[in-house]
This record gives C-alpha cells, structure tokens and sequence, in this order.
C-alpha cells in the first residue's frame, strides 16, 4: 500500500505499438491495453505512502495485525486527461486485506470498462457479461431495484439538476460494483465467505465529481466559507445498520440487526438462525455468508459540482472517523506543514486520538487519502513528486499481478466506538516514535470484546454442522477405531 508513482504519469497516453491503428477511448483499445499491462508499471497510478501534484496518501498498520486498508489515486484515469480516481478500502475478516487489494486493483479497471460501454454503446462487453440464470438472492433485487430507480429517476428535473456524466458514471458505478462483487464470488484463492471489503471511490472530471461508497468509510471536502475559514462538508453516509432503511432490508430478507451488550451503540448484522458474523455494516464487497440475508454491494452514489471554494476531498477509512470529527480532520488537513505530508499529519493526528479516547483498545488501521482541487493554482513542491523509498509488500506484488441512494443524514463521527469527551490533539506533523513500532506477533492476545470492539466481523464465524451422511461416517470411524 504505498507509492508506486512514475513521472511518466504527466503523459496522458499510453504507449501504443506504431501500426496500431485503434482510436483512444474506444473498448478494443483503452481497456485492452490497461487490462493487460501489469497495475504496478500503470503510469500516475500511486497506491503506497506517497504524494503527487494532485494528493497526498498514507496508510498506517494499527495493533491488531495485518494491515488490512488500501488506497489508490491514479491520475489521468485510464488515459482520460483532466481525470482522477480515487478510492480507499477497509479490508475486514481473516482475509480482508486480501479483499482489500483485489478490489483495489480491479474495481477502477470495470468501472473504465463500463464507462467506455456506456459512452460507446456497444454490446455487452464479454469479460463483464453477468449470467442472470437462476433465482435472484437479496442483493441481485436490490441491485434491479438500484436500475430501476436510476432509469426512472432520468426526468427532466433530474436532467437539469445533474449533468449527463452523472447520469453516465452512476450506472458504471452501479454495474463496475456489481461484477466486482460477482468475482469475489467466484474468486479461486481468496475465501470472502467471512471477509470483504468497504469502498469509498471518487471519479473527478473537471469540476464534475462522483462518488460511489459502500460501507463506513467516507469522503469529506474541506471548503472555504465567506469569512475564509475552511468547513467540513460530508459527501457520503456511513452505510450501517443503525440506519433506518438499512435495517428494514436487511429484516425484510431474514436477516438479524440487534447490539451486543458490552457495545449497545453498535448495530451489527447477523445470520437468521446463529449469532455471527456481527457485521457492523450493511453494505460491503463480500461476506457472502450475509448476501442472503440482506447485506448488499450496491454503491450509494452522489454527484456534486465543484467550486472555487472548494479546496480538497479526504477519503479515508473508519480508522480515523471513530476518532476525529469532519471539523477536526479538514482542520488537519488545511494547516499541515505541506501538501505533500497533509495524509501523514491526520494518519498520525488519528493515532494519537485513539491512545488518549480508547487507551484499553488497540489503534486501528488507518488509511487516507487527500485529493486537492486547486493545484493548479497551489502546487505542490517537485520534491515531493519522487517516489516513495518504501517498497510494496509482497502480497501488493500478487494482487497487483492479479489483473440505492440513501437519504440526506448528519452525522458528526462514525458511531462505532462508544461516545467520549472531545480529545486534545497534538501538533499533526509530530513524528511516531519507534518504540511504538507494531510487533504483530505480541498482539494475538486481543480480544475482539475487549474495551473498544473495532474488528467488523466477531471471532464466531458460522460453525459447520455435520449432516446424517456425516454423522454416519464419523460413528463407522468410531467402531473401527
């Protein structure tokens, strides 16, 4: 999850063969070219600790394992000029950070692909083609249902509110998270049974930006008001089962909404006849054990049009909202020392709330993304351009290889750790001492229970429950033995 920027990223195109004869843009060639060309070489395509003109990222491991966040900024998306994508994922579950990166690396390649489907208007692309055969489970019908709403949807109000591109990316978004979700599925070495994923992605094109979420991360823009303080503007809804229209979908598809004891604040999602997984959201990629019962993939997606106002957009997972407020974070942001360490300060800002607000639980992992609208105009130093020092992890390098709108709601923090006393923060540009360098192998002690719970999946995943056949076999061991 760090920087793997290349300078060749200021050139808007690919290198294509002399004698090829393709246009750019069109399927045969845009998605062709940046299917098979490996995600690591891609140019303008960051995903470590890093910064560029246009962002500032980092990702910081918490106390409870395997890092299980990742992010993406990939400037001149897909060979698109003037375009950016965007996107942070909080991996949950014994596989979630393999979820995490699989998502990360192959959910902006569908959305291309069906972006350049609808602006084309081609036929089914082969390599997204959905077989519809068969009964629809819960997410399929909310995934009809989110078609439906946003054909119908299409008036002459709606046309005059949003602009066409909207109307274009939705639909991608809606079809890219679909067949995202399908290849989990099916997905031949990682088991996303108990494991998924949120998503919080952006699509900036000019001073058009669309925003697709699934889950509690989310994406906040800091923007100037009248008397030229910044304020925090929310773009998207944490997406849990507190919410009203949440919980009666998942109930209405059997599925069980109810709080734990020791955290009564957290609404959790759980099997009709079994207490797990303790899903503490309602939508996600993944966790196919819940997709019968209610949790869905389908992206809330919103639109909002860009102004000289507005300054920057943070994407970043739940790691750092159940400790900062919006106010706080865009505050954070603004007066760090530079551009190009804004993402650090508030990773570091973040990991300081959790030792002063939960000192009994273990920080979690945190991963940020600061995308900053008016670099033309406020560019960042060139020193902050190079590449990171730091290289990608092996598991990067395999997944790398890898080839329903919700109503207006306020909210002020996340609401998933319990309600505390507003924490002082420090400077947001202090250094994290090494001492409190993470020593995975000292934490497996931790309970999912214990103080704070911030693990989205609690330790009983569904048991396995013999059949007759199996019962027979096991008491024919028995005598034998």
């Amino acid at each position: 999850m760090g920087s793997c920027f290349s300078v060749e990223s200021r050139s808007p195109h690919p290198s294509y063969r002399k004698n090829s004869k393709k246009k750019l843009g069109s399927h045969s060639s845009s998605t062709e070219y940046w299917k098979n060309e490996p995600l690591h070489r891609v140019p303008g395509r960051i995903f470590l600790n890093g910064s560029t003109q246009f962002a500032s990222l980092f990702t910081q491991q918490g106390k409870k394992g395997t890092n299980q966040d990742a992010m993406l900024v990939w400037e001149n998306f897909c060979s698109r000029q003037d375009t950016i994508f965007c996107g942070v994922f909080d991996g949950h579950g014994p596989y979630g950070h393999m979820v995490a990166k699989r998502v990360r690396d192959s959910l902006p390649l569908k959305l291309n692909a069906h972006w350049e489907h609808c602006v084309s208007g081609d036929e089914v692309l082969k390599e997204i083609s959905v077989n519809a055969a068969g009964s629809m489970n819960s997410e399929e019908a909310a995934f009809v249902s989110a078609d439906e709403e946003s054909r119908t949807s299409i008036d002459a109000e709606e046309t005059t509110k949003h602009p066409e591109i909207f109307q274009t990316l939705k639909q991608s978004f809606l079809k890219a998270f679909k067949v995202m979700d399908r290849e989990l599925k099916t997905h031949p070495s990682i088991d996303c049974f108990c494991s998924g994923t949120t998503a919080v992605t952006l699509v900036k094109q000019g001073r058009h930006l669309i925003i697709g979420n699934v889950g509690d991360s989310r994406a906040v823009m800091g923007t100037r008001a009248k008397d030229d303080s910044i304020v925090a503007v929310q773009l998207t809804v944490d997406l849990k089962p507190n919410l009203p229209a949440e919980a009666e979908r998942i109930r209405k598809c059997k599925g069980r909404v109810f709080a734990l004891h020791d955290e009564p604040e957290v609404a959790r999602v759980w099997l009709p006849n079994n207490d797990s997984p303790g899903l503490a959201m309602a939508r996600a990629f993944g966790d196919f054990c819940l997709k019968d019962f209610g949790l869905i993939s389908v992206p809330d997606v919103s639109y909002r049009q860009l102004t000289e106002n507005d300054e920057f957009v943070v994407l970043a997972t739940d790691g750092i909202w159940d400790v900062l407020s919006n106010k706080e974070v865009v505050d954070i942001v603004a007066a760090a020392p530079s551009r190009s360490s804004a993402a650090r300060a508030l990773v570091e800002s973040a990991v300081r709330g959790w030792r002063y607000k939960y000192p009994t639980s273990k920080v979690d992992d945190c991963a940020v993304v600061c995308l900053f609208l008016d670099s033309d105009l406020h560019p960042i130093s060139s020193a902050s351009n190079a590449k990171s020092n730091e290289q990608p992890s092996s598991a990067d390098q395999v997944s790398s290889a890898d080839g329903a709108a919700s109503g207006p709601t306020i909210l002020k923090a996340s609401g998933t750790c319990r309600a505390s006393n507003n924490a002082s923060h420090g400077e947001s540009n202090d250094e994290v001492s090494k001492d409190e360098e993470i020593d995975a192998e000292s934490e497996k002690d931790w309970s999912a229970l214990e103080g704070v719970s911030r693990v989205n999946t609690l330790l009983n995943l569904p048991r396995f429950v013999p059949d007759k056949e199996d019962d027979k076999a096991a008491a024919g061991m028995r005598k034998r033995k």
